[in-house]
Formats: C-alpha cells, structure tokens, sequence
C-alpha cells in the first residue's frame, strides 16, 4: 500500500468506526435513563406503532375502570335514598293497619293518622326531588323515562322499564265514571224538620229551615269523611264520589221521606259505583284503574296517564282522541369501557308519591299521593297501594344492586384483569431489558475507548513521511 500525506484512510475508517460506536453507546445511554428500548420510531417502527395502540388501550382501560367506580357511587346513592323511602312506606302502611282497626279509633285517632302519613309522603317527595349526584337528579324521574303529553285533560304519570321512547295517540274509549247518587225527589223548598243523611256509614245531620244549597254545603262539610261531593245538577241535589273508578262506591239514605220539603233522598238506599275508564295508547291495549290508564302490550306498555274530568259533566272523565303522549328515554348512560360504544344504560323511576303505586286495580285511589285513612275501608284501599308501593320500590333497588354486582363491578373486575395482562404486553414490546442493555452498553464503552485509542494511532501515521524524508 502507498504511503501518502493528503489522504489517510485508515484515519477515516477509524472514526466510522469510532461513530457507529458511539452512537450505539448513546442508544445504551437514552434506554437506560428511560428505561423504554423504543424512544423513537427509528428504534422500531413496527414496535412503536403496536406500542401506542396498546398505550392508547391502557388509558383507556384505566379510565373505564374510574368510570366504573364512579358509577358504583351513583348507584348506591340512589339505592340508599330508595332504603329510606322504603322504609317510610312501611311506617306509613304501619299507620294504615292502625286505622283500618275500625274498633278501636275514632275520627281524632284517624286525622292523626292521616296529618303523620302526610308528613311522611311530603318526606318522600322531598327526597324523591332532592336526592342527586353532583348535580345530577336521581330519583324524581329525570334519570329513567320522562314523558309530556299534548292535550291538557291528559296528565303523563310515569313510564315503567317495559315503555319504549316514541310519540303514542291516547284514544279513550271507555269514559272513567265516578259513583253517582240522585236524590229521588227535588228538594223545591226549605226543610221542614231536622234530618240525617248516612252518606257511605258517616251521618250528616241537616237542620230544618235549610234550603237546598244549604243542604249541598252541608254534605260538601263532610266531603273529608265520606268522599263525596254534592252539587246541584239542574234541579236535582247529587252525591258523586271524588274518586273515579269501579274502587269507589257511593251509598246515601235518609230517615226522612223523600219529599220536596226533604233532601229528597228518602228512606230506600240509593248506591252506586264508578266505572274505570278504557282505551288505547299508541293503538295499544291500555287497562284502566279509574281515571288512570295504564298501556299493558306493545312499545307503549307501562306507560301510565291520568284522565281529567270532562268539562261539562265531573261525574265522568273525558273521552275520543286525547292527542298525543312521548316518552323520552333519559337513562343514565356509563362508558365502562376503553372503546367507543361500550357503554351500559339503566333507568331509574320516578319514586314521587305520584308515581308510586299508580293504576291499582279495582281501587279509589290511583296513586300514593292520594291514599286516605280517615275511615277503616279507605285504609284498606289505602293498604293495597302502599304494599304495591313498596313493592315498586323493593324491585327498583333490586334492579339497581344486580347492576352494581353484576354490570359495574363485575367489568371493573374483568377490566383490571385485562390492564395487567395490556401493561405486560406493551412491556415486553417497549420497555429497556436492563440485563441486555448493560451488556450491550459495556460493550459499545469498551469499542468507543478501543476507537479513540486506534484513531490516534492512525492519526500518526502520517508522521512516517517526515522520517523517509530526513
């Protein structure tokens, strides 16, 4: 080989050595301070892009698992508010019993009743309104099924997990009748003598000299006792229950013949009982308790509306189309999941006294809201709707603990399962293999040494010309 001053390859080939050394050297370094063997694409890019795809699963997996958790703390902060109710309408059924125990109370023992059940419906709503997560209502129905309906003599109650969201026609078919009793002859003049009407067991005393509005004043006295309005229709004094439906009944007589200087009732018992009203919703079967219909097949079933009074006539309910009702779907929604549209929905009622024991078959009364214990067999009517009550509440909590169990712990569980074995995978492609590394690093320290050393040799070697030159 030529010996010569202006090139010197053997210096060149050094320091390409003595490069690919150190660079090496400082991959070693940058993955033993990061403790990551992929810092860049360069170092892998098959490895970077499985790596972030898992990156991106892992957050995602440790986010669902907080969305979880943060579910459970929803859950059981509704189901506590739903123990406590639940535990108010067994006080108030406790009251209930005590005023159907008709041997022993009189009317004092019964308002005290009514005036403590009241407190304890009052309680109920309140904390049916008031229960919430940060800000979010659970329990007064804005978290299930909402519903609105078009025409004003059509109230939407409540909508139970069977309903579907949609627009349903209400057609009433059958009009919700309340029990009426006429009496048998006009009262045309004052009362002659004093005379007691037993309106449903209660005696209502009328003193002579009153007419026939005074006579309708003094039943409507007692309206509290008996549930039962009077009116004058046209000519003739009428009793009618203010209560729809085949649950309520209306008894009258007098022990006065009926007469035009009498109430007109007369000595012969007149009763009669309601009618519950029937129909369609969403041209659906829809049962009627009263005034209240209640849809029992198709997308429109359990959803329940309250008929209002015809115009014209209070004894009976409206009737025909009725216009519309929709019902909203307003589940709560959770993301319990790392990917899009992993999500679990639950629904929670409307637990309002108004929306419990709604369409009770065969009842007076269509709802907790309206339940009386004034009289032993208003209380047994009153009975029925409370233990459906509690019944609708007990299934509620129910539904929510098997979601707990079932739904949100059991993915939790499953997704902290699936983080593990998601971080061991992007560990096994991305992290720094210490004992590897600190061979290879030793290795790459040792050759850098070895080409610096060997680059100054080559360095010299040109040095060799001076001494031919001497």
């Amino acid at each position: 080989m030529a010996i010569g001053v202006v090139n010197n390859s053997g210096s060149i080939n050094a320091q390409n050595n003595l490069s690919r050394a150190q660079n090496s050297l400082n991959r070693s370094i940058e993955r033993l301070s990061s403790g990551l063997k992929v810092n860049r694409g360069s170092d892998g890019p098959a490895a970077l892009v499985i790596s972030e795809k898992q990156r991106a699963q892992i957050s995602g997996l440790k986010t669902a698992i907080d969305n979880a958790d943060r579910a459970v703390s929803v859950v059981q902060t509704a189901e506590g508010a739903l123990g406590e109710i639940n535990s108010l309408l067994v006080k108030v059924r406790g009251l209930a019993l005590d005023s159907a125990n008709a041997g022993v109370n009189d009317e004092d023992a019964l308002a005290a009743n009514q005036a403590e059940i009241a407190n304890a419906l009052d309680t109920i709503n309140r904390i049916a309104n008031n229960t919430q997560f940060g800000t979010k209502k659970l329990l007064d129905g804005s978290a299930g099924k909402t519903g609105v309906a078009s025409d004003s003599d059509v109230t939407f109650l409540k909508a139970g997990s069977a309903a579907s969201a949609g627009t349903y026609a209400v057609n009433v078919t059958q009009t919700a009748e309340r029990a009426v009793a006429d009496a048998a002859t006009d009262q045309t003049d004052v009362l002659a003598a004093d005379e007691t009407l037993t309106i449903n067991g209660v005696n209502v005393t009328l003193n002579a000299g009153l007419d026939q509005a005074g006579v309708v004043s003094r039943i409507n006295e007692f309206s509290g006792q008996t549930g039962v309005v009077a009116r004058v229709d046209g000519t003739t004094t009428q009793l009618y229950t203010e209560d729809f439906g085949s649950g309520s009944s209306v008894s009258v007589i007098s022990n006065v013949a009926a007469g035009a200087t009498s109430s007109g009732f007369g000595t012969t018992a007149i009763t009669d009982s309601g009618v519950d009203a029937g129909g369609t919703i969403g041209g659906n079967a829809a049962t009627g308790s009263g005034a209240v219909l209640t849809g029992t097949a198709g997308a429109s079933k359990d959803v329940a509306i309250r008929l209002a009074a015809d115009g014209t006539d209070p004894t009976t309910s409206v009737t025909g189309g009725q216009g519309n009702v929709t019902v909203t779907d307003n589940s709560l929604t959770f993301q319990i999941g790392p990917n899009r549209n992993q999500t679990v929905n639950i629904a929670i009622d409307k637990v309002n006294p108004t929306g419990l024991g709604v369409g009770t078959a065969n009842n007076q009364f269509n709802a907790l809201d309206s339940i009386d214990v004034t009289s032993a067999s208003k209380a047994q009517d009153s009975l029925e709707v409370i233990d459906k009550a509690i019944n609708e509440i007990s299934n509620m909590r129910g539904k929510l603990g098997a979601f707990q169990a079932n739904t949100l712990e059991s993915t939790a569980s499953n997704l902290r399962a699936t983080l593990e074995n998601a971080v061991n995978a992007e560990s096994v492609i991305r992290d720094t293999d210490f004992a590897q590394e600190i061979s290879a690093f030793t290795n790459n320290q040792v050759l850098v040494q070895a080409g610096a050393s060997v680059l100054s040799s080559a360095n010299q070697s040109s040095q060799l010309v001076l001494s031919l030159l001497r």
